[in-house]
């Protein structure tokens, strides 16, 4: 389980984080595409460092795996997952709805979450076992009745394959057909305060989705695979990456339903 010590470390994290982010946003800064093709800046870069630098001296006998640096002390049973920019698109367009994810799993689990919004100054916090907040305040989901009341999202139809995006719109079909594009883990956060019903998404690794998991559950929501299964750090392998994010737990029978 995470400690409030956990949850000290990590603000401490994010603090570090912002604290590059900020004067860069919207300035001038190099970025390069990786194996992938996807982007990365050199803001990207700087600010996993001095993450990992951070926990490198303060829980040394802990693992990290990082977006842009890979993993350290891979056997440890604690690992903190760091991305240090959700969102580089985001960022790069000068977009204030991308984020830092910080995640602590405990022998493949999430146990401990932050989605950072540096320019904005929005933070939401999970932590096993203890309420979501917001800037500090407790947040709770929304009720959602029916399926054809709910409000989805997703980061965008690129990122789907063509049996991936025929699930999502078979989904989308039978919601309240008002569909948000773009946002990346800031529609997690949204959905935690209440925003959002339902985001759809795969191709996810686990720094994608890790610090996501207890800040979704503990404001009263769900996570899961397409398949209904609790995510894991074997979740972006075992099933694709493809996630779900419900505020209201009780529509999962029918989101996998209308998914195929």
């Amino acid at each position: 389980m995470a400690s409030a010590r956990d949850l000290i470390l990590a603000n401490r994290l994010a603090d570090a984080a912002g604290s590059i982010i900020r004067p860069m946003f919207r300035g001038d800064w190099s970025h390069e595409r990786k194996a992938d093709a996807s982007p990365v800046t050199e803001v990207d870069k700087a600010v996993e460092a001095a993450m990992r630098a951070i926990l490198e001296s303060e829980a040394p006998d802990d693992g990290i795996i990082g977006e842009e640096y890979g993993p350290r002390n891979e056997g440890a049973s604690r690992q903190w997952v760091l991305d240090p920019i959700d969102g580089t698109i985001s960022f790069m367009a000068g977009r204030p709805i991308f984020g830092t994810l910080i995640s602590l799993i405990q022998d493949g689990w999430p146990v401990l979450g932050i989605i950072d919004q540096p320019v904005a100054r929005e933070r939401w916090a999970g932590r096993i076992g203890q309420d979501t907040t917001f800037n500090d305040k407790p947040v709770r989901v929304r009720s959602c009745k029916s399926l054809s009341d709910a409000t989805i999202a997703s980061s965008g139809p690129q990122y789907f394959s063509d049996e991936d995006a025929g699930a999502f719109m078979s989904l989308a079909a039978q919601t309240s057909k008002i569909v948000v594009w773009g946002g990346d883990c800031y529609n997690y956060g949204l959905l935690a305060g209440g925003h959002l019903d339902i985001v759809c998404e795969s191709g996810l690794k686990l720094h994608d989705y890790a610090a996501l998991v207890p800040i979704v559950e503990g404001a009263g929501g769900l996570m899961a695979d397409w398949q209904g299964n609790p995510l894991d750090a074997d979740s972006a392998k075992a099933q694709g990456g493809r996630v779900l994010a419900l505020g209201e737990p009780a529509r999962l029978e029918d989101v996998l339903e209308a998914m195929g």
